[in-house]
């Protein structure tokens, strides 16, 4: 059985230049100028959708490659907003912010010897003693309990202060 290019288009539900590019390609078998074999090139053309199917490499489905772009664009706006809110910190704001908190911590906790040997010259109660140094050490680790988001948003450049209005809606 020999049909057209246009009929096979017709059965295949593809255009009349598709057929002509899947005859090129070798997949419809031509008997002579706009004419094809039916029962290979049908046979042909259901093994090469088969073999795409099977393959999931062989052609890009433009939709899915749409819909997992548009999915990666809205999960980067999540995170943009979340920056933006201060619910998120950017890692270099949280190093930068850390690394002052602890630089600072590490000057207080080596002032201690300077600041307490006055005080504890001529103590020889190990109560009194022991009090002193503990009441200075939880000062210290106090400050460095203390979370301060400012702290992350002043290093940040895109983080948007929202009044309760905004946060609302």
């Amino acid at each position: 059985m020999i049909f057209t290019t246009n009929q096979l288009a017709e059965l295949l539900n593809v255009t009349p230049r598709r057929v002509q590019q899947l005859a090129e390609d070798g997949t419809l078998v031509k008997s002579e100028r706009g004419k094809y074999k039916a029962f290979e090139s049908i046979q042909n053309y259901i093994k090469s959708i088969q073999g795409k199917q099977g393959d999931g490499n062989t052609d890009v489905d433009y939709f899915n490659e749409r819909a997992l772009h548009e999915k990666a664009k809205r999960e980067i706006a999540e995170i943009e907003l979340s920056v933006m809110r201060g619910d998120l910190h950017r890692s270099q704001d949280v190093k930068y912010v850390m690394n002052d908190m602890l630089a600072a911590f590490r000057s207080r906790m080596l002032a201690l010897p300077a600041k307490l040997s006055p005080q504890l010259l001529g103590k020889n109660k190990l109560p009194v003693i022991n009090s002193l140094l503990t009441s200075e050490i939880r000062e210290a680790l106090k400050e460095l309990s203390e979370y301060d988001p400012q702290a992350f948003y002043a290093k940040s450049e895109e983080y948007v202060e929202l009044s309760d209005d905004e946060d609302s809606e």
